[in-house]
């Protein structure tokens, strides 16, 4: 389970690279902004190559820092849906400019993935 670091940030990035570290956190949040709410096949299979236990284990770590709402249904079989909330909304927006500057890399370097040049 993802914790704040006790230490200070060094910086804001510092402080937002804590949130959105490693390979899957900002693709969760891309996909959950372009798809709307989201169930957990949803998003695995918007994310190719993430496991089940990693993608757990990221959408608790963003659920805890206020980034991803889980709503469970109490139905059978139940039903868990994912949405972002008004702070994972902001840092999408945030996220904007660094998504923007790598597409102008895939073009510049040609390095498309997945077919998707977006």
């Amino acid at each position: 389970m993802s914790s704040p670091r006790s230490g200070p940030y060094v910086c804001g990035i510092d402080a937002a690279m804590d949130v959105v570290g490693g390979k899957w956190k900002a693709l969760i949040l891309w996909e959950l902004h372009h798809g709307g709410v989201r169930r957990f096949g949803q998003l695995r299979r918007g994310l190719p190559g993430v496991s089940e236990k990693v993608l757990i284990q990221q959408l608790r770590e963003l659920e805890e820092d206020g980034i991803v709402h889980r709503e469970v249904y109490r139905e059978v079989p139940p039903r868990v849906e994912y949405t972002l909330t008004t702070q994972g909304e902001a840092l999408n927006q945030a996220l904007e400019p660094l998504g923007a500057w790598g597409r102008e890399r895939i073009t510049r370097i040609g390095a498309h993935r997945m077919g998707d040049p977006s």
